[in-house]
């Protein structure tokens, strides 16, 4: 008797499932559609796949100069820091010049003793002329004036010569900026002892950036001037930059057996940083085929294919892979999907066969639509 109640309470239940037909049962089993925003799919297109050599190095600028000391002395003062733009003359660093000041005071000391010693040995020549005219000296003594006059003229030149020398070691003591640039590089503070040859300093130019590329020696003979290039360069992710070889080294590196190749940035968007690391390839040859992104495929071992937007539905399509383009990462499709397939990016594993798709607003859209929002919010 006890259980009477529950048996009826279910048939109700049941009754009243009944009561609201099939039509509403199957809408609710019916599968949610796709909602895919613009930038979750991708048209297939044709496009360039270009093919050649590859090249990896360095950016570097065609105007640098590594500054050097020219005399012996003690650096007194380091008036640039690594980054400061100069201008061509500017004072970079400044070497003791005690010694030498003195020795161009000395030198200028000599230099006019020099000329007082030609003066009166001039002066004794003409002397001599005039008494040799006369009579009144002998030949001998007249050769023995002009010698002592072109000795002294010699020795003037001599002096001269020395006075130069010093001013010329005195201007070695201030080095200045040889272009307009930025010091990259500086080696040296105030009280280290500069040796003839030591670093002091590295100016740069960054408006003269090249990419100083290596390539395999057994590549090397399709590689020509004018050829185009596509490069990457670290720490600008994936920006890709064009450019174009300007020369070939005619000798290969003895140890790397790599030949060097200069490429000239095709562009005036070059880095103005110099030796980040960068790699591309020269482009020798070029074809056109139709191209989909990695990001599209679905790998299943050596298969690949592709989901497939049409008539609002999704399609599964097994597709025949070419060779893929190094410049952008995207592969070369021989059959599968013609020009103008819309092909969904990033698949996942609940995506099937015969699922409706529906249209979303992009997220760039979705910003703007809440940026409106707020704007149009009442202010308190």
């Amino acid at each position: 008797m006890t259980f009477r109640p529950l048996i009826a309470l279910s048939v109700l239940v049941f009754a009243a499932a009944c009561a609201k037909g099939p039509d509403k049962a199957a809408t609710a089993a019916a599968p949610k559609p796709l909602l895919v925003a613009a930038e979750d799919v991708h048209t297939v297109k044709n496009a360039s796949i270009a093919s050649g050599p590859a090249v990896i190095g360095t950016v570097q600028p065609e105007r640098r100069a590594d500054l050097r000391a020219e005399v012996s002395a003690i650096v007194m003062q380091v008036v640039r820091e690594n980054g400061d733009v100069v201008r061509r003359g500017d004072l970079l660093v400044r070497l003791d010049d005690t010694s030498i000041r003195d020795a161009l005071a000395s030198a200028e000391a000599a230099a006019r003793s020099a000329e007082q010693s030609s003066e009166q040995a001039r002066r004794q020549y003409e002397r001599m002329k005039t008494l040799r005219a006369s009579g009144m000296a002998s030949a001998q003594a007249l050769d023995d004036a002009e010698g002592r006059r072109n000795t002294a003229t010699s020795d003037v030149e001599a002096a001269k010569t020395r006075v130069v020398a010093a001013r010329q070691q005195l201007a070695r003591t201030e080095v200045r900026a040889p272009f307009d640039g930025i010091v990259s590089d500086r080696k040296v503070s105030a009280g280290d002892t500069a040796q003839i040859g030591k670093e002091l300093l590295k100016v740069i130019d960054p408006a003269t950036m090249r990419f100083e590329g290596m390539v395999s020696a057994d590549q090397i003979g399709a590689v020509k001037a004018g050829q185009p290039v596509a490069f990457r360069v670290n720490g600008y992710g994936d920006q890709e930059f064009a450019g174009k070889v300007r020369r070939v080294n005619p000798s290969a590196n003895p140890t790397t057996r790599q030949v060097e190749v200069l490429v000239d940035f095709a562009t005036q968007k070059a880095p103005r940083l110099a030796g980040l690391y960068a790699e591309g390839r020269v482009e020798t040859e070029s074809a056109a085929s139709l191209t989909i992104p990695a990001t599209a495929l679905v790998r299943e071992g050596d298969k690949a294919s592709a989901w497939v937007v049409k008539d609002g539905k999704l399609t599964k399509v097994t597709l025949a892979l070419g060779e893929r383009d190094p410049r952008t990462g995207d592969w070369a499709v021989k059959e599968g999907v013609a020009e103008g397939t819309q092909v969904i990016r990033h698949p996942n594993a609940t995506l099937k066969d015969g699922m409706v798709v529906q249209a979303s607003p992009s997220k760039s859209s979705e910003t703007k639509t809440a940026n409106a929002k707020t704007a149009e919010a009442p202010k308190n």
